[in-house]
């Protein structure tokens, strides 16, 4: 029996100790989201937080080990879906004292004074399944053995789950090999508790030093390698932010990374405390890393992309953009809400019960939910579809079908559309058609082109308002500020309501913003609204257009690198450049 399976006694609880890797969230090993799922509190630092939580289940508990926070007298962690406890240093004794953000009645805590180890101790209390996670791995956390004593020594029961450590994820996604035929060496050093002995060691071998530092401290750490015996031309590579989009990797050598980083206007910085990774030896050269320098090289690397929709509509193309090195923003433009007279979706559901249709064609996504809901209102199930044909208009709207356990019989062959639905539906035929009625459950904006070319094929059609769509309120300042401001490198527009609902909600996108659009109809609504379209989709697909957007990234990387110029963001170019527009 797995831990995750095995109860928890109700005096001790159970921790599992997790590695959440150097900083990408696809980086967690399988056993580390099984334990996430199963999991009542979270412990772990804000930033490690940030990469675990979406793997939790809804309502689970988080301590923060470093957050700076008001007190709060009850000193205890509370077990709701909305709570939230913290640890915050005490200005006396600089341990982390406990505290809840959201009030709950469910305590696990005592005293508010504690370090990591009472933090996990606390929560752990009440039989609640605890994990710890720290970054990178926590055989090489300087304070994770001591937290796994604490639990040995109450007879706590834990596990350890490993997770991919930052001096050897890091290096990875840089493109910096850390071994080669040869079979060199590879020293790991941490330059904040290393000795003069340890410096003495590596720099008297010829292999390759992964050093973890910080940013304001690695030329010091090329310094001590220096004077321990390596020579100043050795190469060398730094990077910040490993393995998430904010990665930044600097090329140079033990003698000149001082300068390197000051001409990158990189040191002095507020940010100068960040770790960074840097990687020492002759084996590699900075031609070899460009050439397998994988992760900064993708096409939309960093890029913040606003994506219009909804985060039901928005994951498949999060998702995408995402692989393509982007980091998706999604703002609803519309929101969906019922009809006003539901008497007409309740007539016609009926009526798909009873045998009165021979088709029910799905449209949307939200067509879906919006039928399943009703089914559920009902106490039906996907049982209710049998005898009936059922049709999707695209692969998203199809994988929605499923999900409640209908496979449709029907999803176009072409064009993910109206129009490449109705070339691929059969003419109404009475001899094999018992039944001459279609069901098409819709939103009250939707065109009429299906319903008449339904109808031209013979088909009679219950067209129903299944939903409403209405202009979703407006996002946060701060995103309203970035559209505005040019803070968004792209901007996905899928039809004309979200060129129309985005900018009545949050303003224009600012120029620099590269816009793309999935159609001729959805580019010229744009460009009556005073953009310049600079990305067209070559099919009417969300898809094909993040795969359009990309490849205008890739040229656009591939000609600053012919010109010899900086890779950078659309967002980091000066206000007022001009682009001319891509189709393709």
């Amino acid at each position: 029996m797995s831990p995750t399976t095995l109860p928890a006694g109700p005096e001790h609880g159970y921790v599992t100790f997790l590695g959440a890797g150097p900083g990408d969230p696809g980086l967690l090993t399988l056993r580390a989201v099984e334990a996430l799922a199963n999991a009542d509190v979270l412990v772990a630092e804000h930033e490690v937080l940030d990469v675990v939580r979406r793997h939790a289940r809804h309502g689970v508990a988080e301590v923060h080990t470093d957050a700076d926070v008001p007190m709060d007298d009850s000193g205890s962690v509370g077990s709701s879906a909305s709570s939230t406890a913290s640890a915050k240093a005490s200005p006396v004794t600089g341990t982390p004292q406990l505290t809840v953000i959201d009030g709950s009645s469910t305590t696990v805590g005592g005293p508010a004074s504690r370090d990591a180890a009472h933090l996990v101790m606390e929560a752990v209390r009440g039989g609640r399944r605890v994990v710890r996670a720290v970054s990178g791995d926590p055989g090489l956390d300087a304070y994770a053995a001591g937290e796994m004593l604490a639990c040995a020594a109450a007879g706590v029961p834990f596990e350890v789950v490993p997770g991919i450590a930052a001096a050897v994820g890091v290096p990875a996604y840089a493109g910096v090999p850390l071994r080669d035929a040869q079979g060199a060496d590879v020293r790991f050093v941490d330059a904040r508790t290393a000795s003069d002995r340890c410096w003495t060691e590596v720099g008297a071998s010829d292999g390759t030093v992964v050093v973890s530092t910080t940013l304001d401290s690695v030329a010091a750490a090329a310094g001590e390698l220096v004077t321990a015996g390596r020579k100043p031309d050795t190469p060398l590579t730094v990077t910040v932010g490993g393995t998430t989009t904010r990665q930044r990797t600097w090329a140079a050598t033990l003698g000149t990374i001082a300068q390197t980083l000051k001409q990158a206007k990189v040191l002095p910085s507020p940010d100068g405390g960040r770790s960074v990774i840097a990687v020492v030896g002759e084996r590699f050269a900075a031609a070899q890393r460009e050439q397998l320098s994988w992760f900064e090289s993708k096409p939309l690397f960093g890029w913040k992309v606003l994506v219009p929709r909804t985060k039901e509509q928005a994951a498949s193309l999060s998702d995408q953009l995402r692989s393509y090195g982007a980091v998706p923003h999604e703002v609803p433009t519309i929101a969906v809400e019922p009809p006003r007279t539901p008497q007409q979706m309740e007539r016609a559901v009926k009526g798909l019960v009873t045998g009165r249709y021979e088709w029910i064609a799905f449209t949307s996504v939200n067509a879906v939910k919006a039928v399943r809901e009703k089914f559920e209102e009902y106490g039906l199930d996907a049982r209710a579809f049998a005898g009936i044909k059922v049709a999707a208009v695209g692969e998203q709207t199809a994988k929605a079908l499923v999900a409640f356990g209908v496979k449709p019989d029907l999803v176009p062959s072409g064009e993910q559309s109206a129009a490449g639905l109705l070339e691929d539906w059969p003419p109404y035929d009475p001899v094999f058609d018992p039944i001459d009625r279609v069901f098409l459950p819709r939103a009250d904006i939707a065109t009429e082109t299906l319903v008449a070319g339904l109808i031209e094929l013979g088909w009679e059609v219950d067209d129903v308002t299944a939903y409403r769509t209405v202009r979703a309120s407006p996002p946060p300042a701060e995103t309203r500020e970035a559209i505005k401001g040019g803070g968004f490198d792209a901007v996905l527009f899928t039809s004309s309501s979200t060129v129309r609902n985005l900018v009545g909600i949050a303003g224009k996108p600012h120029n620099v913003t590269v816009i793309a659009c999935i159609g001729p109809a959805t580019a010229k609504t744009a460009e009556e609204h005073g953009l310049r379209v600079d990305v067209m989709a070559p099919e009417p697909s969300v898809h094909k257009l993040a795969e359009a957007l990309a490849d205008f990234g890739r040229r656009r990387r591939a000609a600053a690198l012919e010109a010899g110029d900086p890779v950078t963001r659309p967002s980091e170019r000066r206000p007022g450049a001009r682009r001319r527009r891509s189709t393709t």
